[in-house]
């Protein structure tokens, strides 16, 4: 009842188009979530995602539930979860996908999964790291613990947006640390991130990871730019 009347004087707008939502929907109207992009590269084990990594990390499978287009609603929904506070936007994101990877059987062994860490300047500038609600999202409903210190960015860069594909790989390569004790040995790693773009970041990551003895490597993420 509170919670109609809350409604009632302050309705929540769509993340995707700004539209009023009905009772029915949440975070984004169904329009919207009818028009996303889907990738379903997680019914495809040689998908363009595992490509993207192919001869520069060992995987086990990488896939991300949406296309990332320039001045498209995946854009928005990721620019406001990023710099605008919706952390609602991830938690979505990542049961619904959690939802489509129930059947994965790729995944069913994963032992913890590890969000792509933000230095911790950036940390306290923004408040808060943009995978961390999508990646409790899939700890929630895929069972499995999130480990959100096990890799640590070691040195800040400024953001990657404006950088070409070599200056992004350059910028991230020798920049985080896995800080693992013999209780991390011989795991699967659920490696996450919001966006694969050249994919650097996430490689760099990867290897760290890929340190530690016995470790096996997935990445998955809420979307993958296309034609990049």
């Amino acid at each position: 009842m509170l919670q109609s009347i809350i409604n009632l004087f302050f309705p929540k707008a769509c993340a995707g188009c700004n539209a009023i939502l009905i009772v029915t929907e949440h975070v984004i109207c169904t329009e919207c979530r009818h028009d996303l992009p889907l990738t379903n590269q997680h019914k495809i084990p040689n998908n363009e995602a595992f490509l993207k990594f192919y001869g520069k990390l060992d995987i086990e499978h990488a896939s991300a539930l949406l296309y990332f287009q320039k001045k498209g609603i995946v854009q928005e929904l990721i620019h406001k979860l990023k710099y605008k506070g919706h952390q609602e936007i991830g938690e979505m994101l990542g049961f619904w996908y959690a939802d489509e990877l129930q059947n994965n059987l790729v995944l069913h062994d994963v032992d913890y999964i590890i969000p792509v860490p933000l230095h911790a300047k950036r940390l306290k500038k923004r408040g808060y790291n943009q995978v961390a609600s999508f990646g409790k999202a899939l700890s929630e409903s895929l069972q499995i613990p999130i480990k959100e210190l096990l890799l640590i960015r070691d040195k800040y860069t400024k953001t990657q947006t404006r950088k070409n594909i070599l200056d992004r790989s350059e910028s991230v390569s020798h920049i985080f640390s896995a800080s693992a004790t013999a209780d991390f040995h011989d795991k699967h790693f659920l490696l996450i991130d919001d966006v694969i773009t050249t994919g650097a970041t996430l490689e760099s990551c990867g290897k760290e990871l890929l340190k530690i003895p016995g470790a096996r490597l997935s990445i998955i993420c809420m979307a993958m730019s296309k034609g990049m």
